[in-house]
C-alpha cells in the first residue's frame, strides 16, 4: 500500500522575475511600439509624468544629429558623382524591361513602369475603387448606366483588370437590373475612359492598347506598337525580335520604337491608386563621423521621456491605505531602469556594429564585412538572444541612408586567401558588374563568376545565380539588347 510522506530537498531552479521579463519584453519593442507602452504607462501609474525640458533638448538635438548627416551625405555624393562617372555612363537603363526604375539622369524624367507607380501614386488613402466610383459620378449616365458602372467597377481588381465576365455581370444585375452584352460593353467602354489609362481592361493585351490610343495618331511606330500589343506580346516578352519582324514586315528601327512606345505603358494600371499611406520609419540610433572616427548616439527623441513624479512620491507613507501607491511607486522604479537597460544595451550593440563595419560606412555595400549575432555577443559580453531582440525592428540612421540593425549581419563565404567575405559585398559587386555591362553583350553567371575568381572570391556559379535572383535581375538571355541597324 502507498503512504504519503513528507519529504525536503535542495535543489536550484532559474526563475524569471518581473523585473527580468519587463526589461526583456521592452528591449525587442520597436520604437513605436514602446512609445505606445509609455504612454499606457502615464495614464495607469500616477508615480510618471513626462519630463517636458528633456524632451525639448531631445528634439533639438535630433535636428542636429539629421542636418549633420545630410551635410556628410551631400559631400559624399558630390564626391561619388565623379568617381563613378564611367559606370554611370554604361549602366542599364529603364527602357530595358518594365519595373525597372531609370539610373542615369537622362532617363529618369521619362516615364516608365514601375517608375510611375511612386511618381504618380495616390496619396489620399483612396482606393481604386472609390476613385473610379467617383469619375462615374462625375460621368453623364442614366441611372441604369450608372447601376451598371458600379457593378463593374466591384469586379476590377487592385491591378485595374475586369475579372468577371459578362455573364457573371448580368447574373449580378438581377432581378434590380434587366441589361444586355451591348449595354454593359458601351459602360465599360465610358470606364476606359477613366483615370487611370488602361483601367477595366480584361488582359494585359487590351490594357496596353488602350494606353497606346492615347498616343497622338501621328506618333511614329504607333500602328507597329498596336499590332504588336493585340498578338504579339509573348514574342516581345522572349526577345524574338527577328520573328517580330518577320511576321510583321518591318525593319529594326521600325521595331525599336514600337517596343519603346509598349514599354512606355503600365502593366498594372490600378497599382498607381494606392489606398495605404506610406509607413515611416523611426531611427533608434544616429550614427555620424566624427572627429575621431564614427559616433553613435540614441535617438531618445522617439520615445517620450519620463520621470518619477516627485511630488506624489514625497506623500506616501507606510499607511495600509498607500499600499496600491507604494505598488506603483515600484513599477515606476523598474520601468525606468527598464528603460535605461534597454537604452545602454542598444548603444552598445549600435558601437559593437559601427566597429566592425567602418569599411561600409565608409566606402558603401562592397566593404561590408561578414558579422553574425555571436560575434557582436561574445563582444559585448550578452547572449544571442538578447542581440537578436536588440537588432530585430530597430533602426539606425547613417549618412548613407536608414539601415535595420539586421541588415549589418550577414552570412560569410570563403575567398581564395582564405578571408570571408560578405554575402551582402558580394551581392553589391555583382549589381555593379551588371549595371556596367555591355547591353549587347551581357554577363553570364559563369563569366559573373570568372570575373570575381580573378579578384580572388572563389564562388560557385549557382551562388551566383542565387544571389543575382535575389536581386531581382534577369538572366542574361533578358537582359541582352540588340544593336540598331
Amino acid at each position: 500500500m502507498f503512504r504519503s510522506s513528507l519529504q525536503i530537498r535542495l535543489g536550484q531552479q532559474l526563475t524569471m522575475t518581473p523585473q527580468l521579463q519587463q526589461a526583456i519584453r521592452l528591449l525587442q519593442l520597436p520604437a513605436l511600439e514602446l512609445k505606445q507602452a509609455i504612454r499606457e504607462a502615464l495614464e495607469q501609474n500616477v508615480m510618471l509624468e513626462l519630463d517636458d525640458e528633456a524632451s525639448d533638448d531631445d528634439a533639438a538635438e535630433a535636428m542636429i544629429h539629421l542636418r549633420d548627416n545630410s551635410r556628410d551625405q551631400e559631400a559624399e555624393d558630390s564626391t561619388a558623382e565623379f568617381a563613378e562617372a564611367d559606370v554611370t555612363s554604361a549602366s542599364v537603363t529603364s527602357d530595358e524591361r518594365w519595373g525597372e526604375p531609370a539610373t542615369t539622369p537622362a532617363s529618369a524624367s521619362t516615364w516608365s513602369g514601375e517608375d510611375a507607380t511612386q511618381d504618380l501614386a495616390d496619396h489620399r488613402g483612396q482606393s481604386l475603387q472609390d476613385h473610379l466610383r467617383w469619375q462615374l459620378d462625375l460621368a453623364r449616365l442614366d441611372p441604369m448606366e450608372h447601376s451598371i458602372g458600379l457593378a463593374l467597377i466591384d469586379a476590377i481588381n487592385d491591378d485595374g483588370y475586369l475579372i468577371d465576365s459578362t455573364a457573371d455581370l448580368m447574373a449580378a444585375l438581377r432581378p434590380e437590373v434587366e441589361t444586355s452584352v451591348e449595354k454593359i460593353e458601351l459602360v465599360l467602354t465610358a470606364i476606359h475612359a477613366f483615370d487611370p489609362v488602361g483601367v477595366g481592361a480584361r488582359s494585359v493585351a487590351e490594357c496596353i492598347e488602350l494606353q497606346l490610343k492615347q498616343f497622338a495618331p501621328g506618333t511614329e511606330g504607333l500602328e507597329t506598337a498596336v499590332l504588336i500589343a493585340r498578338a504579339h506580346l509573348d514574342l516581345v516578352a522572349t526577345q524574338q525580335h527577328s520573328a517580330l519582324r518577320r511576321t510583321l514586315d518591318i525593319n529594326e528601327q521600325q521595331l525599336t520604337t514600337a517596343i519603346a512606345l509598349i514599354r512606355s505603358c503600365h502593366p498594372r494600371p490600378g497599382s498607381t491608386i494606392q489606398s495605404h499611406q506610406a509607413d515611416y520609419i523611426i531611427p533608434d540610433v544616429y550614427v555620424r563621423r566624427g572627429l575621431h572616427g564614427w559616433t553613435v548616439d540614441l535617438n531618445t527623441s522617439a520615445i517620450p521621456k519620463i520621470k518619477l513624479h516627485q511630488q506624489y512620491a514625497g506623500l506616501i507613507t507606510r499607511a495600509s491605505d498607500h499600499a496600491v501607491l507604494r505598488s506603483q511607486l515600484q513599477e515606476a522604479r523598474w520601468l525606468l531602469r527598464s528603460l535605461e537597460i534597454r537604452n545602454e544595451t542598444m548603444h552598445k550593440v549600435a558601437n559593437c556594429i559601427i566597429e566592425r563595419q567602418t569599411a561600409f560606412l565608409d566606402r558603401g555595400d562592397e566593404f561590408m564585412q561578414p558579422m553574425v549575432l555571436r560575434d557582436v555577443a561574445d563582444a559585448v559580453a550578452m547572449h544571442e538572444s538578447t542581440i537578436s531582440r536588440v537588432t530585430m525592428g530597430k533602426y539606425m540612421h547613417t549618412p548613407r541612408g536608414i539601415y535595420e540593425f539586421r541588415h549589418f549581419f550577414s552570412s560569410h563565404v570563403g575567398s581564395a586567401d582564405g578571408t570571408d567575405i560578405s554575402s551582402t559585398a558580394i551581392r553589391a559587386k555583382i549589381r555593379k558588374m551588371i549595371a556596367a555591362e555591355d547591353a549587347r553583350h551581357p554577363l553570364s553567371d559563369s563569366k559573373i563568376t570568372s570575373l570575381l575568381a580573378a579578384d580572388g572570391m572563389q564562388i560557385a556559379r549557382r551562388t551566383i545565380a542565387k544571389y543575382r535572383e535575389a536581386l531581382q535581375i534577369p538572366p542574361s538571355s533578358q537582359r541582352r539588347k540588340k544593336s540598331v541597324k
